[in-house]
């Protein structure tokens, strides 16, 4: 090391001490070699520049007078550095302070992250008469943007133009970053142009930045593109902010351009770059360049290795990311808790619960099961590979949760479909005061849907408006769904209206709602009006459409939707779509049709499509073709009991009773059970459930006598009980008497009970309602003037003045 300052010492060699006390010594000498206080200063000046901070303060204490430069040096050291501390202390000692000195302890205090005791200097410095420098302001506009204090910013601004600062080009461009980083881009775009003479990186660097932080790739694209033609060249920083841009956009092919910049540039070697190199083509999904980048780099650094393997995860390529990591491990690289939340992402496609276990194991050998982040990953990674009770062990272990924890194990429960387990989680959730945030209340509102548990879902309702989220498009469509599946349409739309934004599955949500809630008409009138408005519909979208059809008997328009979804919108159409069409071309009596389309489709039919056959089959009475239908779901679901229900019913309605009682014998042989059906209510958050000719009920004395009252009443109006679908195995009036304690005759007597006169009574039901219940319950909505929603395991009925919006339909 040679001194820079003084010509006289340019050949006086400075040897590194080889301890403190030599240090000292040596630093005495050299301050009573200097006659002057300027040649102090000047060894000052070089020790701190070199980094040699304890020599330089050896020296200045050894000085026998000190100027405002040798304490705006020292402290500018110490500051510099990250000493703050013993800078605070200097700067407390110093006899007269003058903008430099304040500046060099707000500077040191701002940029190693003490932004507001930076900020409490800058008001300090202002009240004590000081005025800022261009380097104050910069420093304090730093502490602004990082902490994001727009209206502390403000305030800056404002006294930038009161004296005169706001034409200085370095102000101006900690404005702007300053502006950018507060997310205002119209205003830091302003104080841009401003700028006449904009030839400094650093500005087209803040610019840049922000758009890119905002989102705005293509507009920070364009800007790095003016940049580069007016011959500015990038810096260091300027590389990782259009590289993070690119990365957003997924535009590999400009990154690759800028990629050829950073090699011109000779910056092809800075690991910040190329971390942000690695990032943005795997971002963008072009791995291999990606690979190509970290194989170059000549230091390991954590940040790519992450950046790669969360790369090949969000592609897919879940085995590569796992080779990745056991590179990693292999090479000794410092694993942290964003490597392990990133590799356990990949087990979510994955059913490799033994290698996700050692990974666990490893988390909890290295000490990382203490890290909140590292927890959630391994909570949400059990649950998605369906373990949630090592799910649940993890999250109970956990100290602290924060919403993260929560939302990882609720969801991991409604995405496994234990409804009930979601619930009451979210409910001791609430309970420990953790706020809701709108990922856990969709997925319980979704929970809430499945279960058709209306009155939680309103409460929830309720939870989102007091929550302070905002327009939130996930909430907003599953509380349109959860509506929509609990049978309150009406509500449904309400929700879709107020909608501050809509995307496919907001428009779906209400065209399925519609579709399964009898209003076929306002179903299609709704995907014209979302078609309209230049939305393409999915794959969801056309099962509400043609299940539309199929409940209103369009058969062409069916066709016709059916034919638009493959040729047009080239949607490969699934079981549910080919359930729907075969059901519509059944229910209008075209069965031939129906079976012709079933053969030619070109993957083999599942059970679904079979059974909307078989149920054609058997509202038409055509035995042989049912039969066939029936061998074939034998076969497919060899334990369900619907095909030799469905079969036997025809049989006894063909007078064919040996076949019907082989059958139930075969069934019984296998052991094979009916599912009983199972109507349920709603009632001040309890579920009360019936079964057909139930007694458990507490009040089913009651219900019994109320049940005889509704029959009797409905009989004088017209009511007619249809034995055929009653027990075959009794007589007739053993027929008619089980026929009035279907478990929906008690479910609807119960509600006539229990809820407010007038009021709508709701009903759930395991499995579609039979014919004679559907009649009654027609005659019950008139006679007890009552609007009644059924929902059956095919649709809702919505039972007034003795109508059903199935048309009959159903």
């Amino acid at each position: 090391m040679v001194l820079r300052g003084n010509p006289r010492f340019r050949s006086f060699p400075i040897p590194a001490p080889r301890c403190p006390r030599e240090a000292a010594f040596y630093a005495s000498s050299m301050v009573s070699a200097a006659s002057s206080l300027y040649e102090s200063n000047c060894i000052l000046r070089e020790l701190s520049g070199a980094g040699q901070i304890d020599d330089a303060r050896n020296v200045f204490d050894g000085m026998l007078r000190r100027d405002e430069y040798s304490w705006n040096t020292m402290i500018g050291a110490y500051s510099g550095s990250g000493r703050l501390a013993e800078a605070r202390s200097l700067f407390e000692m110093v006899p007269t302070k003058s903008s430099i000195t304040w500046s060099s302890l707000i500077s040191g205090y701002s940029r190693f992250g003490h932004e507001d005791e930076a900020f409490r200097l800058f008001k300090k410095m202002q009240l004590e008469g000081q005025k800022p420098s261009q380097f104050t302001l910069g420093s304090i506009l730093r502490a602004c943007s990082i902490l994001g204090l727009l209206r502390q910013g403000e305030q800056v601004h404002g006294y930038t133009i009161k004296t005169g600062f706001n034409h200085n080009d370095f102000v101006v461009t900690g404005l702007v970053d300053m502006y950018a980083k507060c997310k205002l881009i119209l205003e830091a775009e302003y104080l841009f142009e401003t700028v006449r003479e904009r030839s400094n990186p650093v500005l087209w660097t803040a610019m840049l930045t922000g758009y890119s932080q905002s989102g705005d790739g293509f507009r920070a694209m364009e800007c790095f593109r003016d940049m580069v033609l007016k011959g500015i060249q990038p810096n260091q920083y300027t590389f990782p902010s259009i590289l993070t841009a690119c990365g957003v956009v997924s535009a590999s092919d400009f990154g690759a351009q800028v990629h050829s910049c950073i090699i011109r540039s000779g910056y092809v070697t800075n690991s910040f770059v190329q971390s942000a190199l690695i990032d943005m083509y795997s971002k963008s999904g072009n791995l291999r360049s990606a690979k190509m980048v970290l194989d170059a780099m000549e230091v390991d650094d954590i940040v790519s290795w992450n950046s790669i393997i969360v790369g090949f995860v969000r592609h897919g390529f879940v085995r590569e990311a796992l080779t990745l990591f056991k590179k990693m491990h292999e090479r000794g690289i410092k694993i942290d808790d964003f490597t392990y939340p990133s590799i356990l992402n990949s087990f979510a496609s994955s059913e490799d619960l033994k290698s996700a276990k050692s990974i666990h194991c490893m988390i909890i050998k290295n000490g990382f099961e203490a890290y909140k982040l590292v927890n959630n990953a391994v909570i949400d990674m059990y649950a998605k590979q369906n373990s949630m009770k090592s799910a649940l062990k993890v999250f109970s272990n956990m100290p602290n949760r924060d919403i993260i924890s929560w939302t990882s194990v609720v969801t991991g429960y409604a995405f496994n479909g234990s409804y009930e387990e979601a619930i009451r989680l979210y409910c001791d959730m609430r309970i420990s005061e953790i706020d809701p945030d709108e990922i856990i209340l969709s997925n319980i509102l979704s929970s809430c849907a499945e279960l058709t548990s209306l009155e939680l879902g309103q409460q929830l309702h309720v939870d989102f408006i007091k929550s302070g989220i905002g327009s939130s498009i996930s909430v907003d469509n599953s509380l349109v769904t959860m509506y929509a599946k609990c049978g309150s349409i009406e509500e449904a739309k309400l929700v879709f209206d107020s909608m501050e934004a809509r995307n496919v599955i907001s428009w779906t949500a209400l065209i399925v709602g519609y579709a399964q809630n009898g209003k076929a008409k306002e179903s299609l009138d709704l995907y014209h009006e979302m078609t309209y408005f230049g939305l393409k519909p999915d794959y969801v979208t056309f099962i509400g459409v043609l299940f539309a059809c199929s409940h209103a008997g369009l058969v062409e328009s069916g066709r016709q939707f059916f034919d638009l979804m493959v040729n047009f919108y080239r949607i490969k159409p699934g079981p549910e779509h080919y359930s729907c069409i075969i059901d519509l071309l059944g229910r209008s009596g075209r069965l031939k049709e129906a079976e012709d389309l079933l053969n030619r489709m070109t993957e083999e039919p599942d059970a679904t499509v079979w059974k909307a056959l078989l149920g054609a089959c058997r509202a038409h009475k055509n035995l042989e073709m049912g039969e066939r239908a029936a061998e074939k779901l034998f076969m497919l679901e060899p334990m369900n009991a619907m095909p030799y229900v469905l079969l036997a019913n025809m049989y006894f309605s063909a007078n064919r009773l040996e076949d019907a009682a082989k059958l139930w014998k075969i069934m019984k042989s296998r052991g094979i059970t009916k599912e009983p059906g199972l109507s349920w209510i709603e009632l001040n958050s309890k579920v009360h459930t019936f079964t057909s000719e139930d007694r458990a009920h507490p009040e089913m004395k009651e219900i019994y006598l109320k049940v005889d009252e509704v029959i009797s009443s409905i009989k004088k109006a017209g009511y007619v009980p249809d034995i055929n679908f009653a027990l075959h195995d009794v007589d007739e009036k053993g027929r008619e008497h089980g026929l009035a304690y279907h478990s929906e005759k008690l479910a609807v007597a119960f509600g006539l009970m229990v809820l407010p006169h007038g009021g709508p009574i709701r009903i759930f039901k395991n499995l579609r309602v039979c014919g004679d219940c559907h009649a009654a319950m027609k005659f019950v909505s008139v006679v007890f003037n009552r609007h009644i929603i059924l929902r059956d395991s095919n649709c809702f009925h919505h039972f007034k003045e003795g109508k059903c919006s199935c048309g009959d339909y159903w």
